[in-house]
């Protein structure tokens, strides 16, 4: 990587990580809204649509992606691409590797997550949270495993979708704050003109 490109990502991430953790009770205010909302929303329906005992649906990983698309919204590693395909992504190889080794949970744990890293990094979808989400499909409940690929779309699938629609919204609100980031919706443009040429072929 040239000198130049290491010295712009330095700048970045200082940039970012300065504005991220200046004590600023606005910023403080919507963080916590948009968590509670979004975390919130997600423990209701575990609620309502199991016995308390029987958590499928909240599931630990949930609670990190919180404090990255709430809390650290410009972070490349917040943005939905990352949020959406980090955790199906880790779904998919914890699901897989749990039904290939079922015993062996000293093997698969490290395994899934180290692959989930790995297929993140190489999709440009990296999400933090995503490692805990291939490891909660190795070692999680009896529940959680029962479910097999449904996994991928229940809870994981639909708690990301949850926690995206609630950043969406709360993060957008205050005229300060935006979500995805500006490069984030530089990229999304990009992929849209991308796609209009492929059907234009």
């Amino acid at each position: 990587m040239p000198l130049k490109k290491i010295k712009h990502t330095y700048r970045h991430a200082r940039y970012v990580f300065y504005k991220e953790t200046l004590v600023d009770f606005k910023e403080h205010f919507w963080a916590f809204i948009g968590s509670f909302f979004g975390l919130g929303t997600i423990t209701f329906l575990q609620y309502k649509a199991f016995a308390p005992q029987d958590v499928v649906l909240l599931i630990g990983s949930f609670g990190a992606s919180c404090v990255l698309v709430y809390g650290v919204i410009m972070s490349p590693l917040a943005q939905p691409r990352n949020l959406m395909g980090g955790h199906v992504i880790s779904a998919l190889i914890g699901v897989t590797i749990q039904k290939l080794l079922p015993e062996t949970v000293w093997i698969a744990a490290p395994l899934a997550v180290s692959l989930s890293i790995i297929l993140m990094q190489i999709t440009k979808t990296l999400h933090p949270p995503g490692g805990a989400t291939a490891l909660i499909a190795v070692t999680g409940s009896e529940q959680i495993k029962e479910l097999g690929y449904m996994y991928v779309l229940s809870p994981v699938l639909s708690g990301a979708l949850i926690l995206l629609i609630a950043a969406l919204i709360f993060n957008n609100i205050h005229r300060h704050r935006q979500y995805p980031s500006p490069q984030a919706v530089k990229n999304i443009k990009l992929y849209g003109r991308r796609i209009k040429r492929l059907v234009r072929r």
